[in-house]
């Protein structure tokens, strides 16, 4: 479903952010951060693209170039992060990324809701009146049997 899988997507995208933010802020070691980022993750195609990094990383390469190869990081995550890695600021970035991707979530869920809402409606209109109908209809079948 294609709304869907941009929701969970993006989800993905910020408990990636937000989990390595807080590991390599706590001093956590970069190899052990991704590694135990790519086990919250709950996304086995992220997690994936994760440990490619972590290898990559464990050759000397920057977290940042290994990300560009898989398309499951956009672009944007990709150059903050690169930008995050020259500054020596990457917990800061990742940390800016989690709130964007966080409102980018919060956003899609309040348009879901407001489809949704019109539609619940409906179903529980129908739902009460197929009730209705179905206890009257006994009734005026017993009052024309009375006549």
């Amino acid at each position: 479903m294609p709304i869907f899988g941009k929701l969970v997507h993006k989800t993905a995208l910020t408990r990636f952010a937000r989990t390595l933010a807080v590991l390599l802020r706590s001093g956590v070691p970069i190899l052990e951060s991704l590694e135990i980022t790519s086990d919250t993750v709950n996304n086995t195609v992220m997690a994936r693209a994760i440990k490619d990094v972590q290898s990559a990383v464990k050759t000397g390469e920057s977290v940042a170039k290994p990300l560009a190869n898989h398309a499951t990081f956009p672009p944007m995550v990709v150059q903050m992060m690169a930008v995050g890695e020259e500054t020596g600021a990457l917990d800061t970035m990742l940390d800016k990324i989690g709130e964007f991707y966080d409102q980018e979530v919060e956003a899609t869920v309040n348009a879901l809701t407001s489809l949704l809402e019109p539609l619940l409606i409906v179903v529980m209109g129908s739902a009460v009146g197929g009730m209705v109908i179905s206890l009257y209809m006994p009734m005026f079948n017993i009052i024309k049997l009375i006549k």
